[in-house]
């Protein structure tokens, strides 16, 4: 661009100082170059102003909003611990160990020499933990830990991929 484009152009936009307006109208009505330029530019700053603005569609402007929502759900956050899982995990451990003390104490041997001796009227029969354990019992058991281990792992990875995915 030229320097009397540059010229006549702020003088369109009003982008200059007075005694530069009145020199540029002055160049204007006294120059021909300045004149026809200064038409072409008014006759182009008309159609520029005419022209409807490019407005990007609605959906565009959810998308970069869900792009940005996303980026910032990225970010790691303090997870909140659930309680049920808490109580889950200690119940599962205050059971195990009460069935280990239980254990414990069905398999001593109480006549042997303690001192303490229990009354026959009593007649305390303890059962043999052998007969809760039996084979069918250990293989569903061990099913269903299986089945839930491949649950649980199952759970982990679809959430893995959903959370590239998005």
């Amino acid at each position: 661009m030229n320097s009397i484009e540059e010229k006549l152009w702020n003088y369109i936009d009003g982008n200059c100082t007075a005694d530069e307006q009145n020199t540029i109208a002055m160049l204007i009505e006294q120059d021909e170059v300045y004149r026809k330029k200064y038409s072409e530019l008014l006759q182009l700053n008309s159609e520029f102003a005419a022209m409807e603005l490019d407005e990007p569609s609605m959906a565009f402007s959810y998308n970069v909003m869900e792009t940005i929502r996303t980026e910032h759900a990225k970010q790691p956050l303090k997870a909140a611990v659930d309680k049920r899982i808490i109580m889950g995990i200690a119940a599962f451990f205050v059971l195990t160990l009460s069935a280990l003390v239980i254990y414990m104490f069905s398999s001593v041997n109480w006549s042997a020499g303690s001192g303490v001796q229990i009354p026959e009227q009593l007649n305390i029969q303890v059962p043999h933990v052998n007969t809760f354990f039996t084979g069918p019992v250990v293989k569903a058991f061990l099913f269903f830990d299986l089945v839930m281990g491949l649950f649980l792992l199952d759970h982990y990875l679809r959430r893995k991929t959903t959370a590239k995915e998005q």
